[in-house]
């Protein structure tokens, strides 16, 4: 039987002085009280009421684990009540993990409006590019880019990040301007160690047909941008989301290359535990970015509608 339950039953029954006056509390029958009272009683191996039939009273050890169980059941009380508020209203300590140079950019500045927008909650943000595991380090929530492979966490879609090939003008002055996807494997590119298919980059032309040139490089690297800051440095032709050389391309430091080519979209995602009992505070971070990122003129937002019900794991792509 519940220990909780028994130990209000007993205490209702010494308030009361009446098994029938606990019973009538708890709606249950007078012989359920005293089945109650009975488990306790074996399971401390002590006689916790004097009773007559006349009257029921503590011992003197029933009176002091009464006093105790009150102490107890206040607790008790005030743990859940707490519980019930911080759903209420977003409160806490938020955990979140995510990549590094989309964080910059992107989670950074949303965390410092979220915090303004919810006072009582603090932010523990990680800034990590390859796979952390939710459970184990005791995260809220992680954002990933890239495709997930399932698990038993759960996701949801907030928007899509575009790739762009570019190079410095000095290296193309030097190396010649690639015109087509193949003209790559002649190039030096700069390779995201973290990317699913990090030698193997995808292209489809006007016709949606499907190009796959593999690239080689001297220099690889798991964070986006230290690749822009080498591409920048003339040291060759790299695959980049916008995010990280959009401000590049406008001061013409680099090059946006094979502009009629599509190179596919990167998803990002919120990767989160089951859903069940997901606190406030996660679940309003999560709109909060969605929301934010619906306006943003270099993530694709997936909007209201990004709701996922697949159970993914953290699987790294090609966005840093």
């Amino acid at each position: 039987m519940d220990r909780f339950t028994g130990m209000a039953v007993f205490a209702k029954v010494v308030d009361t002085a009446s098994f029938a006056a606990a019973a009538r509390h708890f709606a249950m029958s007078p012989a359920m009280v005293s089945k109650h009272v009975q488990t306790l009683e074996e399971r401390l191996g002590v006689r916790l009421l004097n009773r007559t039939t006349r009257r029921v009273n503590a011992t003197e050890v029933g009176q002091n684990y009464y006093e105790r169980c009150l102490r107890i059941l206040s607790e008790l009380e005030d743990a859940e009540r707490a519980a019930g508020d911080l759903q209420a209203a977003p409160r806490g300590l938020l955990r979140v993990t995510a990549p590094v140079s989309f964080s910059f950019r992107h989670i950074t500045p949303a965390i410092a409006d979220y915090l303004a927008a919810y006072p009582e909650v603090s932010v523990d943000l990680n800034l990590n590019d390859h796979y952390v595991d939710l459970l184990e380090e005791r995260f809220d929530v992680a954002v990933r880019a890239g495709p997930l492979a399932d698990s038993s966490l759960m996701s949801r879609k907030l928007g899509s990040i575009v790739h762009t090939v570019v190079a410095s003008p000095a290296y193309l002055k030097a190396n010649g301007v690639p015109r087509q996807p193949s003209d790559l494997a002649k190039h030096n590119c700069l390779i995201y160690t973290y990317a699913t298919r990090q030698s193997a980059w995808h292209f489809v032309d006007r016709d949606a047909q499907e190009h796959v040139v593999r690239v080689t490089g001297r220099f690889l690297a798991n964070n986006g941008d230290t690749l822009r800051a080498l591409a920048i440095k003339d040291a060759g032709v790299v695959l980049a989301p916008d995010f990280i050389v959009e401000e590049d391309l406008q001061a013409g430091r680099l090059i946006r290359l094979l502009s009629e080519y599509a190179t596919g979209e990167t998803p990002v995602h919120a990767v989160y535990p089951h859903s069940k009992y997901l606190s406030v505070k996660t679940r309003t971070f999560i709109d909060f970015l969605a929301a934010r990122w619906t306006r943003s003129p270099q993530i694709k937002g997936n909007g209201a509608d990004g709701k996922s019900n697949v159970r993914t794991t953290l699987a790294l792509s090609a966005a840093s």
